[in-house]
């Protein structure tokens, strides 16, 4: 017998690629379940795999760092911490932070399929014994627009947003006046693509740093949050100061102030998306 569910979840996290850096993604999950009856006459009940399948892909991945374990660099755990440094393309990254912020996918590779067999490793042994396999699909959300991969953390949240390199894959629309206008999207999107949103308020010198080793052409950002201490040097060219900070409500208020600067005589509208189905708009 085969069960499935569509729309499971969404992972939202960040992953390192040894070419582009730390790179935003959003995957919506959906799952297929093969196996036998139990004494229910069911494979699982439903809410169990909205509830159990859901919560081991929540404390598993979702709102962390992946880091593959072929990495072109450095890693390492120590007590309840995680490290890590690697040089992309040129471009320098280090972070420090809670063991909890992080987590490592076999492979050279972070992708769809390394995901997949990450998520079916820690999953399928923790399922009924009825259940015989479990199969995964990772999809991103139908672009209607254009979108950026952005990465970034946000030390007042009280969950697992404030754990500082996370992210999202984001539509962004912008109207003039009610009128679409794909090349600004384009534009903001390519500017923005793999980028790290950083806030001013967390910007710190090298010299402060407590773990983090950072080369001069790096930004740095440190921070404490409930969850514990952060710290992040990354290269100035892969990130992009704000002057607020970087929830999504905060990123289309920013992004609407800047169209009207271009345009002061004009109606903006931003939307401004954060993963799938869901974000802000800001007008101005």
């Amino acid at each position: 017998m085969i069960l499935f569910v569509n729309d499971l979840t969404v992972i939202d996290f960040s992953y390192l690629c040894n070419q582009r850096g730390p790179v935003g993604e959003s995957w919506i999950v959906d799952v297929v379940l093969h196996g036998n009856l139990n004494e229910e006459s069911m494979v699982l009940d439903f809410g169990l795999v909205k509830k159990q399948i859901k919560r081991i892909i929540d404390d598993s991945i979702d709102h962390k760092l992946a880091i593959p374990t072929g990495l072109n660099g450095r890693y390492e755990l120590s007590n309840d911490r995680v490290e890590v440094e690697y040089e992309f393309n040129g471009h320098h990254f280090a972070m420090n932070a809670p063991k909890s912020s992080a987590c490592f996918v076999t492979g050279d590779s972070v992708d769809i399929q390394s995901t997949i067999a990450f998520l079916k490793s820690i999953i399928l042994p923790a399922l009924p014994s009825n259940v015989k396999d479990i199969e995964f699909t990772l999809r991103p959300e139908h672009s209607r627009s254009f979108y950026y991969h952005y990465s970034h953390g946000l030390k007042k949240h009280d969950g697992n947003c404030q754990r500082i390199v996370h992210g999202h894959r984001s539509l962004i629309e912008i109207e003039l006046d009610g009128i679409s206008m794909p090349r600004l999207q384009k534009e903001r999107a390519d500017k923005w693509q793999d980028i790290y949103l950083g806030s001013e308020e967390d910007q710190v010198s090298a010299e402060s740093l407590k773990y983090v080793v950072a080369k001069p052409e790096d930004y740095c950002f440190a921070y404490e949050s409930t969850q514990g201490y952060f710290e992040l040097a990354i290269a100035k060219e892969r990130c992009d100061i704000l002057p607020c900070d970087s929830t999504v409500e905060c990123i289309a208020d920013y992004l609407a102030k800047e169209v009207k600067k271009e345009y002061p005589n004009k109606k903006v509208k931003v939307k401004a998306y954060e993963g799938v189905g869901k974000g802000a708009i800001s007008l101005a």
